[in-house]
């Protein structure tokens, strides 16, 4: 595919859903303060702070003066709609969509400013039983589903390239969570790559060919991160400050209360806390500290290596001819959001 049918047919879809993203962004704000402004917030069903913010209505405690409005989204691809659209202003989004929107063409002005999680086995690609499947060699020619231009679609390219598995030889299905598990049980599909709450329900079923830990160990990492519009950030510096310090306080909360994180996280997934707590201790989530550290998202005027962590995603997605090409690294270093860290994660 050419650079500009890549590009055209890119652009065409997401105008369709930015169209779509529009009807249900209205439909958030009905019933709130008019006299108030909103912010918008895009979350995603997975395990994480966020859901505990949500559940908790920290924000809302925090920011009195704001409507709080939080929307659901499927996947990161979601969410780079809607930003393209301008219908939100944070947003919960994997690593891989991140460097797909900060690359060309979709040039999203948003930054990253903070890591909800370290994906590990809460992201696996499973195969179901009855289909011979026993490793990701076993894919060639095999229907395999996953919601493209997200982390776990990104892991699955680097599962098949690791194992000298041409991604052509695979029949690649795009599903969101749901739709892949309606599609499993009725025997649509040989295997999957997803995350939590969906995985759980497939393992029931199937068996698990690798996970997102073992990928990041070989070598591509991916991460659930926390995303804000730059234009937001630079109007509303200290609204992203009190955004960063309840992430902050959600975190601290999954390390010192498992119990409690899992019992909001429960709540919003509409499972049990017993399932919830089973499902935190699959990923890897950072302390507040952590996240300010070199290693991660770095410090006022020193950006951490989480720049070089999307550039190497962005360029390997340019390799896999997801994207027509990966910008420079400075483009990812301009992307991570690192005003007054790491003090602004201080507990108040």
């Amino acid at each position: 595919m050419s650079k500009t049918s890549f590009t055209t047919k890119l652009l065409a879809a997401v105008v369709a859903v930015a169209a779509v993203a529009g009807l249900s962004a209205c439909a958030v704000g009905d019933g709130t303060d008019s006299s108030k402004p909103t912010i918008r917030l895009a979350y995603q069903s997975f395990p994480s702070g966020d859901l505990i913010v949500k559940n908790n209505h920290w924000l809302e405690d925090a920011l009195p003066d704001y409507n709080i409005a939080w929307t659901k989204f499927d996947s990161g691809a979601d969410v780079n709609t809607a930003f393209v659209a301008g219908k939100i202003d944070f947003g919960a989004i994997g690593s891989s969509p991140v460097a797909r929107g900060l690359s060309a063409p979709l040039n999203i002005d948003y930054k990253v400013a903070f890591v909800l999680d370290v994906a590990g086995d809460n992201e696996a690609l499973v195969a179901r039983n009855g289909t011979d499947i026993n490793s990701v060699a076993d894919l060639k020619g095999k229907r395999v589903a996953t919601a493209f231009a997200s982390t776990a679609h990104y892991s699955l390219l680097a599962a098949l390239r690791n194992a000298g598995v041409d991604p052509a030889s695979v029949d690649l299905i795009d599903l969101q969570p749901q739709a892949s598990l309606a599609a499993w049980q009725r025997g649509d599909i040989d295997a999957v790559y997803t995350w939590l709450p969906t995985l759980d329900e497939l393992r029931k079923d199937g068996k698990t060919l690798i996970t997102s830990r073992a990928i990041a160990t070989a070598g591509k990492p991916t991460l659930d991160l926390g995303v804000v519009s730059g234009t937001f950030a630079k109007d509303h510096p200290e609204v992203v400050d009190t955004w960063r310090k309840v992430q902050a306080r959600a975190l601290r909360l999954i390390h010192s209360d498992p119990a409690a994180a899992a019992k909001a996280i429960a709540a919003q997934l509409g499972t049990t806390e017993e399932d919830a707590a089973a499902q935190l201790k699959q990923g890897t989530y950072l302390t507040p500290e952590e996240i300010a550290s070199p290693e991660w998202l770095g410090t006022d005027g020193k950006p951490g290596r989480l720049a070089f962590n999307l550039f190497s995603a962005a360029q390997f997605l340019a390799e896999q001819k997801q994207i027509p090409g990966a910008p420079t690294e400075q483009t990812f270093v301009d992307g991570l959001y690192t005003r007054g860290l790491p003090g602004a994660f201080a507990e108040k």
